[in-house]
């Protein structure tokens, strides 16, 4: 049965007859469970894991009615956000919950979730953010404090409570066994003085265009310091946490973040250099992200160390 938190649950309400029917659908973290109710009755349920190439098929449940007809209900995604169901009694059709939609998971997303690695294990598995969720909580409340500090206030502020946080931080993970550094928090702090730093120290508008490409070649560097000396065991480890997947080589994630860094860092440092200061800023707000973001995905499928085995049937 699913445990974990509850994503959604979808409920889908039928009559044949004088029957009311309802289907439950309890979408979690660790897979989905279906149950048919039959005048306030349960009477049958089906359960698939959220990974692995059982992950994709549609949830059968079958009963019989009181005066002895069978029902079969066929439930599962109509789509990437909704969940559907058609009722069959001895085999004729008698509901649908959304007419003329094929029940079946989402082409895209049943090819990422039933891939197995060579050993036959499942190659993604969305329970790994669930068991790593305090050091993600702790990357992310780190970032989102520095930046509300210094909207409120100014950055030589929020560099000194983001060194304070830090220390903070080194201090508490002494005393709890609970992993809060685990992921890039510190990383994430550090990185963040250096460019609250750069922006203290300089006031010439070219070196402040050309922060991203000096905190950004940093970050770089010590990621491929990490793929290529420490085997990605910090860096690499840490960024691998934020993953679902079950076959990532944090060697190879951390040299390919250590690219993408190069590669942003000169892409800023070539914008800054050849175009005006307003196409450098329409450059930062709407293209660089997607930019990073595409990297990213590209880091992602490198890093993944062993080609998946195909789904099986």
């Amino acid at each position: 049965m699913t445990t974990g938190p509850r994503m959604w649950l979808y409920k889908r309400p039928f009559c044949v007859g004088f029957h009311e029917g309802l289907v439950l659908l309890d979408a979690r973290l660790s897979g989905l469970t279906s149950s048919l109710w039959i005048d306030g009755e349960e009477v049958a349920t089906d359960f698939t894991p959220a990974a692995g190439p059982e992950a994709v098929r549609n949830h059968r449940l079958h009963a019989s009615l009181p005066d002895g007809r069978a029902v079969d209900v066929e439930a599962g995604y109509v789509s990437w956000t909704n969940a559907g169901i058609a009722v069959r009694v001895e085999g004729q059709l008698v509901h649908e919950s959304h007419p003329g939609r094929r029940i079946a998971y989402p082409a895209r997303a049943a090819k990422m979730i039933a891939q197995q690695t060579a050993d036959g294990q499942a190659a993604y598995d969305i329970d790994k953010l669930s068991r790593n969720k305090v050091p993600i909580i702790v990357d992310i409340a780190t970032g989102l404090l520095f930046f509300v500090v210094a909207k409120l206030t100014d950055l030589r502020t929020a560099a000194l409570v983001g060194a304070a946080i830090g220390i903070a931080l080194v201090i508490a993970q002494r005393f709890v066994k609970v992993d809060l550094l685990g992921g890039l928090a510190m990383f994430g702090i550090v990185m963040l003085l250096i460019s609250a730093g750069f922006a203290i120290a300089f006031e010439d508008d070219e070196l402040i265009k050309q922060r991203s490409t000096i905190v950004g070649l940093i970050g770089a560097a010590c990621f491929l310091f990490d793929g290529l000396v420490l085997r990605g065991r910090r860096l690499g480890h840490g960024l691998n946490r934020y993953l679902a997947y079950t076959d990532i080589d944090e060697r190879r994630l951390a040299i390919a973040m250590g690219v993408l860094g190069v590669f942003t860092a000169l892409a800023n440092f070539a914008v800054v250099r050849l175009v005006s200061t307003d196409a450098w800023l329409f450059y930062t707000t709407f293209l660089d992200l997607p930019l990073v973001m595409a990297g990213v995905l590209v880091a992602v499928k490198w890093a993944r160390s062993r080609p998946p085995l195909p789904a099986t049937a």
